[in-house]
């Protein structure tokens, strides 16, 4: 698994007879844990902000490659599902490298993918570039930063999570604002070359990712490089000592000849002494690079396959069903309004205030006061998450109907509120498989998110293509959603009949 005893908040003592007492992190609920916050935040901001905004370059792709919605609409969706779907797969990464270090590389990529991308010739340029490359790029900084908050809290992790994930709302509010002025003022290629810049700043979040504990994450302890003698090393010495008592013994005038080779002779054992030592520094990283990708190759194998496999969890299982039809009911009226905007000739009053900006901003209330909520001691998280969820699932029947700017308004508060519930996934995740296979979970319910966020979009614009109206795409998705939700009301009461019938028998027996 990704998390042991130190990474979930608890040092093992100095002493080693007290190796089974645990000592709580100084950090954890407070200190570097709100810097973590902040980091988690701002990743949001940079990732899942500017994947939320890419209704605006849909139009301009639209515009420039002239191509089908639905054969458009897969360039965001490719983005938005790869950054979730690699999720299980950055568990190998984060149990080789550590958070820090994959967050890093990430933003790289990910700034990569939208630089390349401004030159794009067609639509299935995008599909590596941005789709693949930046999206593998996000999904690389986005996990770890979902994790270590995770790490970081304990009492108040639902507010912790909930006020890091708000980076989305605030996100798609400034990205959708930011991605339409850089379009109008200098075409929507340098404008993904200039968002490339600006995701650089994923790098720096990453390097705040600091570990809990010293050895953490793959880090040295202490942070400090291994010892390495210097040049002028043990032998070095003894052969200058050596040298000396020679010239003590010897200090006639025929000692004269053999003086003058010393000096070079020296030098000679120094180089060969410090060639010797840098080979085996070499060695050594290289031996522990190796078993540090063997070990994190078998920790991430036995957490997904092994006996302990998280599938073995029934109501794990239904989790991940639901995942499958959830996101894309939330990530089509990102992708797909602009343009809703513009068939109902609502376009100079959308310009004024996006309809997708409102989500955001109340998106961020709604975490906040969800997260508020759900860590209250009289409220059960799961009732929190169930009644959002089916606001959400109303909400998205409801707005095929609206035809004006107000009903459409008031039925994105709905869902932008009501879509808070993300704030609340990792901790009904961690009271599902515990803070132990968290990292190993949470992996695999945004994998299926992924999945959702891949064919959602697309799928709008298929049926767009085919009916020339968008609102037989809402009630699909809607109904596939109710049956994710029903999956979690069914499993439960299918534990409860099963224990119930075991009771039975076992009585009958007795």
């Amino acid at each position: 698994m990704y998390t042991s005893h130190e990474d979930i908040g608890y040092d093992f003592e100095d002493d080693p007879k007290d190796k089974k007492t645990l000592k709580p992190h100084p950090d954890i609920d407070g200190g570097w844990a709100w810097m973590m916050v902040l980091s988690s935040f701002f990743v949001h901001i940079l990732i899942m902000g500017s994947q939320m905004a890419l209704g605006v370059l849909n139009v301009e792709w639209l515009e420039e490659f002239h191509q089908s919605r639905g054969l458009t609409a897969w360039v965001s969706s490719l983005s938005m599902g790869v950054t979730l779907i690699v999720g299980p797969f950055i568990g190998l990464f984060i149990n080789t490298c550590g958070c820090r270090q994959t967050a890093i590389i990430g933003g790289l990529l990910n700034s990569l993918g939208w630089v390349l991308s401004a030159y794009a010739a067609n639509v299935h340029y995008l599909f590596i570039t941005f789709g693949v490359a930046a999206g593998f790029g996000s999904g690389m900084a986005y996990l770890p930063a979902v994790v270590m908050v995770g790490r970081y809290f304990q009492k108040r992790r639902a507010l912790a999570q909930g006020l890091s994930t708000t980076g989305t709302g605030f996100g798609t509010f400034l990205m959708t604002v930011l991605l339409k002025y850089l379009c109008t003022e200098y075409g929507w290629r340098n404008a993904m070359f200039i968002q490339g810049a600006v995701s650089l700043n994923l790098c720096v979040c990453g390097a705040l990712m600091r570990p809990l504990s010293p050895g953490t994450d793959g880090d040295d302890p202490e942070g400090k490089e291994p010892h390495v003698l210097p040049a002028h090393s043990t032998e070095s010495v003894r052969s200058s000592g050596q040298l000396g008592g020679a010239e003590e013994k010897g200090g006639g005038p025929g000692t004269e000849d053999s003086l003058g080779d010393m000096p070079a002779q020296a030098c000679h054992e120094k180089a060969a002494h410090r060639k010797d030592m840098c080979a085996f520094r070499v060695l050594k990283t290289v031996s522990r690079l190796t078993m540090r990708v063997r070990k994190g190759f078998r920790d991430w194998y036995l957490g997904y396959f092994g006996t302990a496999s998280l599938f073995t969890n029934r109501m794990f299982v239904a989790f991940i069903f639901w995942a499958l039809f959830a996101y894309s009911s939330f990530v089509i009226p990102f992708i797909h309004l602009p343009e809703i905007v513009n068939l109902y000739n609502l376009s100079e009053q959308n310009d004024v205030f996006p309809l997708t900006s409102i989500i955001a901003i109340v998106h961020i209330f709604g975490k906040v006061i969800l997260g508020v909520v759900a860590d209250l001691p009289c409220i059960s998280v799961w009732n929190v998450f169930l009644m959002t969820n089916f606001t959400l699932v109303l909400s998205i029947f409801i707005l095929p109907l609206m035809h004006t700017y107000a009903g459409l308004a008031v039925i994105c508060a709905l869902i932008g509120f009501s879509s808070g519930y993300f704030s609340l996934m990792p901790v009904v995740t961690e009271d599902l498989v515990g803070i132990e296979h968290l990292a190993n979970a949470y992996g695999i319910i945004i994998c299926a998110n992924g999945i959702s966020a891949l064919l959602g979009p697309p799928f709008a614009g298929w049926i767009y293509d085919i009916t020339q109206k968008y609102d037989f795409s809402f009630y699909i998705c809607g109904l596939l959603y109710m049956v994710g939700i029903l999956f979690l009301l069914i499993q439960p009461c299918i534990q409860i009949i099963g224990q119930s019938r075991k009771k039975y028998i076992d009585g009958a027996n007795v």
